[in-house]
């Protein structure tokens, strides 16, 4: 197994997660409108999600023997309630494809423990996206 690759996988991952947490509380303390008060607590639990993913991370980079990262990736900040949720869903969308990519790196390095935690998270994705999808009235 080559921890170097999946630990900078991970790190990736984690920098997102961490991107999401905040960009998820960022919206929860902007938005407003109509149909902000059902749309708020769904940023809320969302971010709160997204601490468990980057906390997993954390725990595996550290037992890998690697240093998890603090910096967050790129946030999408304001604009209106349509704004944010479709920001978000491009963040899951794009979440969902790096961790398929990752779940595949961790198959070939031979890494199942990082393999099945990060399909897990993959799952949790995949549903933020749904319920974005859903807000949105977006039919697949």
């Amino acid at each position: 197994m080559e921890k170097t690759k999946i630990i900078e996988a991970l790190n990736k991952d984690r920098a997102d997660e961490l991107a999401a947490i905040i960009q998820y509380m960022g919206h929860h303390y902007m938005a407003e409108g109509m149909e902000s008060p059902a749309v708020i607590e769904m940023f809320k639990s969302t971010a709160i999600d997204e601490m468990k993913h980057a906390e997993m991370l954390a725990e595996r980079i550290s037992y890998l023997g690697g240093e998890p990262t603090t910096q967050p990736s790129n946030i999408k900040r304001g604009g209106d309630l349509r704004k944010m949720i479709q920001d978000d869903l491009g963040s899951e969308n794009a979440a969902i494809a790096q961790y398929k990519e990752h779940i595949k790196l961790c198959a070939e390095e031979g890494d199942p423990t990082s393999r099945t935690m990060l399909e897990g998270i993959l799952s949790d994705e995949e549903g933020h996206a749904d319920n974005w999808e859903t807000t949105l009235g977006i039919k697949k």
